[in-house]
């Protein structure tokens, strides 16, 4: 489905190159400078579109609720372990992440009005992996860490966009999907599982079950 988003986007931006080919190779060149300005507006029109649509595809299609990856621990110090987190399709990436708790967020966009009707489900992004301290005296003395595990590589982020409007738009809404903060314990490893509603983290050994029984 995101492929069919991405390919009508694309249509769309082919328009807008051709419309700004005619205008820049037209004969006729009175009132030249008007047509070459707006012959170059159709070509960044055209670019900002295919920004977008590969910005879009980099989301991933949500039909229902299944694991985004593992997330396992190693300590390093005291309030300080490796973390490595290996997505849906085994690729792995190691942090370092201070504190006591550790939250995986998700970026998600939810289709409304038509979209939706047109059965088009929910899409979403991994965000951000970070660490928090369990005091408050540690979380406002002490480092944080915040690491960014699927960026936006395009120069357009339409997340960011659609919640930067002012009024919510009719066809998507942005939200957050987050897992709720869990411990982090040396040897604990979690499976990261996401469904409409969002993050859900679940232990997998008796590390981290230990972990959230000592917590909770």
């Amino acid at each position: 489905m995101y492929i069919a988003i991405t390919f009508t986007i694309a249509i769309l931006a082919l328009l807008f190159v051709f419309w700004g080919a005619r205008v820049l190779l037209s004969g006729n060149w009175f009132l030249g400078f008007i047509r070459g300005s707006a012959g170059l507006f159709l070509f960044a029109t055209a670019l900002w579109i295919v920004l977008i649509a590969a910005d879009v595809y980099s989301y991933r299609n949500l039909a229902e609720e299944h694991s985004v990856g593992i997330v396992s621990f190693r300590k390093i110090a005291e309030q300080q372990f490796e973390v490595k987190f290996s997505d849906a399709d085994g690729i792995a990436q190691k942090f370092e992440l201070l504190g006591d708790q550790w939250q995986l967020d998700a970026r998600m966009l939810k289709w409304q009005g038509p979209l939706a009707r047109w059965g088009i489900k929910p899409a979403y992004r991994l965000d951000r992996l970070s660490g928090r301290y369990l005091t408050l005296q540690d979380e406002r003395a002490r480092e944080r860490s915040v690491h960014e595990i699927e960026g936006a590589n395009y120069g357009v982020d339409v997340w960011q966009f659609v919640r930067g409007v002012d009024r919510k738009l009719p066809f998507v809404d942005a939200v957050y999907g987050s897992a709720t903060f869990l411990p982090m314990e040396d040897g604990a490893v979690y499976e990261v599982r996401i469904s409409h509603s969002g993050l859900l983290a679940r232990p997998l050994n008796q590390r981290a079950t230990s972990a959230l029984e000592g917590w909770q």
